[in-house]
């Protein structure tokens, strides 16, 4: 169990929060590890759960009597939005605070629930990430993913199986969210194939068969459920005539391994040169989101497709590209190269399987590790 999680809780004295992440991210082991003593109400429980369903209102009386600052934790809130008005009332009238947990704030917001106007602060739960593990093995990461129950077993795939089958599938039609089991089932996977490429909807509809519509639906489905999320792409041109479609990463990258049947990963492959990228792109999406850096982070890829970044932080601060070689050439920085012409003062850093760290004209070339160790002790921003 890993418990030395980087996302930290240091307005709660006086906010309440949403804290939203994917299922098995370790959101109520977070959660009860820092605030043992707060008042617990986990939906998952069935008794739980049939108990406040049928009278939502036991809520406020039980909380009636708990001491103006008491901590109220509610886990997977999302399966019962009639909930939110009593939190509200309770916050506003009792002066509670509260900690709204759950994998996903799509089925509030489409029964149109009470998402309490502005009152709760936002926060997500990411995977693990490198600095929170120690002796951290990265490949171990790129085989299992960074899910903390499938991160710490030697072999993932039956928890993978399990998890890909009963959440990725079965939870969201639960949730009455598609219908169309067959349809998404495929599209899960060619989405795989998408992952860390830029989205063509047209194409992915096609292998699909279903509409461009019903696949941009898909995505959002994603989004929302915090299963996947888009980078866009890098919008500021200076010379060069930019693409603008986003690009799709899953939540982590474990599920595009699983769907592709790519592991065990070996160096040298194209599959494990995609699953690197996308390991540092889970690591720069939580970096960013925990440290608050209110820097969007993007990629730049010319329309005539002869130049590529895949990750750019801010306004060009910082440009990094992802080779998965360990012996990184010229060849491999003209990305960067093209980038810096247009953009002099960016930082440009390339991540790769080298022994050790230089740096080639003005490129810094890093190993993966160094690099991460490097990123989460703020070097680089």
């Amino acid at each position: 169990m890993i418990l030395n999680r980087l996302l930290r809780f240091d307005e709660i004295r006086d906010d309440s929060f949403f804290l939203w992440g994917a299922r098995q991210t370790g959101k109520s082991t977070l959660l009860n590890a820092l605030f043992p003593y707060a008042r617990f109400y986990d939906l998952l429980k069935s008794e739980v759960y049939i108990r406040l369903k049928v009278n939502p209102a036991l809520l406020r009386e039980e909380c009636e009597l708990l001491d103006e600052g008491t901590l109220v934790i509610i886990d997977e809130v999302q399966k019962l939005p009639t909930l939110m008005d009593e939190v509200h009332w309770l916050m506003s009238n009792k002066g509670l605070r509260f900690i709204l947990c759950g994998s996903s704030a799509r089925k509030l917001k489409r029964c149109g629930a009470n998402l309490l106007g502005g009152r709760a602060i936002r926060k997500s739960l990411f995977p693990l990430v490198s600095a929170e593990i120690p002796d951290f093995n990265l490949e171990k990461a790129l085989n299992n993913g960074m899910v903390p129950r499938h991160y710490l077993v030697n072999d993932a795939t039956k928890r993978l199986e399990a998890y890909i089958g009963d959440y990725l599938q079965q939870e969201i039609i639960a949730e009455s969210i598609i219908r169309q089991i067959d349809s998404f089932t495929r599209f899960l996977q060619v989405a795989a194939l998408s992952d860390s490429e830029i989205v063509n909807y047209t194409n992915i509809a096609q292998d699909c068969g279903v509409s461009a519509k019903s696949v941009k639906e898909y995505f959002s489905i994603l989004e929302e459920t915090m299963l996947g999320y888009m980078i866009p792409a890098y919008s500021k041109v200076v010379k060069r005539k930019l693409n603008a479609a986003p690009k799709f990463y899953y939540f982590d990258v474990a599920i595009p391994n699983y769907l592709l049947n790519r592991t065990p990963l070996r160096q040298g492959t194209v599959e494990f040169g995609h699953a690197l990228e996308h390991l540092i792109c889970q690591e720069l999406v939580a970096f960013l989101s925990y440290n608050e850096m209110r820097k969007q982070l993007s990629y730049w890829h010319t329309s005539d497709n002869r130049y590529e970044v895949d990750f750019v932080i801010g306004d060009a601060e910082v440009a990094i590209e992802v080779k998965s070689s360990d012996s990184v050439s010229s060849t491999d920085c003209k990305g960067l190269c093209a980038f810096a012409k247009e953009h002099p003062h960016a930082k440009l850093l390339m991540v790769s399987m080298e022994k050790q760290a230089r740096k080639h004209n003005n490129i810094e070339i890093w190993p993966a590790i160094d690099f991460l160790q490097r990123l989460w002790s703020r070097k680089f921003l």
